[in-house]
């Protein structure tokens, strides 16, 4: 069974100046992925036209299958159709059924907000080489063109609207062309190890995998996902991944958080859920990053009740009722304070457990007793407090990622012990 290649090209210049980030990609590469499909190149070009016509020859030489998105809005700058059009020997005509969705879009759903213009009804024109795609969520329909044995399609760069075309017609259309083979993954995630020390524990079991069978590390946050791939006939692939899935386990078993691929976050708050109890957060330096994270799970609300965001020390007196000597005496930014925080959002929210945090993200703010990446982190109960002092050298971003994760995964440790 021969393996499936295919290629994507991402066309703007706001991708390449980083004005926008490319989460088209790494949707199509996993979507693919789970189908089958192996995603071998991925290159992003400007809205220049050599640059485009280049990636096009380039990619076909490459895979089977080359996805493009963007480039095909009503402005100026978007010229991937007419490209598109000249690069298949083909002239753009006015298709009628996408003219039709365009009217109805603007006359029915966009409800005068805003008029249809020429340059709107001209998304209706496509290529008459190619095979036209209903884009269902927006203007601009997709396309399929095929030549010298490979299929392009393109694609608007609107990420619910290319997403929508891919699971109307793009996933179809590959497999019933393609005969893929399997491709199973298996992922756990671990904390408290790095990956280098990983790979040494495991060492051993990893030289003698099967050659079908791949291990991946990737290391984010101060936590490694292990993520093991196989391809191939689908039962011998599903049998091994699993029976080397429970090697790997046993191997980290002293570091594993959770034996699928979801974060952190997901892990607590299944816990949280399972075990009917809920939690609170109080937020200095993460400025209600946590929350953010816990309430980003569809039904949080069953465990988590809020968060108090005490950025300044105001707020931790009067809200929190951290006493105004301990501030003084020990600052913000200490083992005394985040203690009673915890102790404060567990009185205030009535919840089982807290998480309580505070630090200095830097840039600024630092001192030679407390530098830049300083974060005292609490958890507990009523009945039990725990603390941990971490420093991260990062930048404010990272720091405040980091000490978010690791927050989550005190809590996490701490509902084990204590449940």
């Amino acid at each position: 069974m021969q393996k499936v290649t295919a290629s994507i090209i991402t066309i703007g210049d706001e991708l390449l100046i980083g004005q926008v980030v490319d989460t088209n990609s790494a949707w199509m590469s996993q979507q693919l992925n789970n189908i089958g499909v192996w995603v071998q190149h991925r290159v992003a070009v400007g809205d220049v036209r050599d640059d485009i016509w280049n990636a096009l020859d380039e990619e076909s030489k490459r895979s089977d299958i080359i996805l493009i998105t963007g480039g095909l809005g009503p402005t100026a700058d978007d010229i991937t159709k007419p490209l598109l059009c000249e690069y298949f020997g083909g002239k753009l005509i006015m298709h009628q059924p996408t003219l039709d969705h365009v009217t109805y879009l603007f006359e029915h759903v966009f409800k005068r907000l805003m008029p249809l213009l020429d340059r709107n009804r001209k998304q209706a024109e496509v290529p008459d080489v190619c095979t036209v795609l209903k884009n269902e969520r927006g203007t601009a329909p997709g396309m399929l063109f095929e030549k010298d044995g490979k299929i392009f399609i393109s694609m608007p760069g609107v990420p619910h609207e290319m997403q929508g075309i891919m699971k109307d017609h793009v996933f179809g259309l590959i497999k019933q062309r393609y005969e893929m083979p399997h491709i199973g993954h298996r992922t756990l995630l671990t904390a408290g190890q790095g990956e280098s020390m990983l790979a040494e524990m495991i060492q051993n079991w990893e030289e003698a995998l099967p050659g079908f069978i791949k291990l991946a590390y990737l290391p984010n946050y101060g936590m490694v996902r292990l993520r093991l791939t196989g391809s191939g006939e689908i039962d011998l692939v599903e049998h091994e991944l699993d029976r080397q899935f429970a090697l790997l386990k046993e191997q980290v078993k002293d570091y594993l958080v959770v034996d699928e691929d979801i974060p952190m976050h997901e892990v607590v708050g299944r816990m949280l859920k399972a075990a009917g109890k809920t939690a609170t957060t109080a937020e200095s330096c993460t400025g209600g990053y946590i929350s953010h994270l816990i309430t980003s799970v569809p039904g949080s609300s069953n465990y988590f009740y809020g968060s108090i965001v005490s950025y300044d020390n105001r707020i931790k007196e009067n809200i929190l009722h951290v006493k105004k000597e301990t501030l003084q005496t020990f600052g913000a930014v200490s083992e005394e304070t985040v203690i009673e925080m915890a102790q404060g959002v567990l009185q205030l929210m009535q919840t089982d457990y807290a998480i309580a945090v505070s630090g200095i993200m830097g840039p600024d703010g630092g001192s030679e007793e407390k530098p830049v990446g300083t974060v005292w982190i609490a958890v507990g109960n009523n009945q039990r407090i725990e603390t941990k002092k971490l420093w991260f050298r990062f930048d404010r971003k990272r720091n405040i990622e980091l000490t978010s994760i690791n927050a989550l995964n005190l809590l996490r440790i701490f509902i084990l012990k204590t449940s």
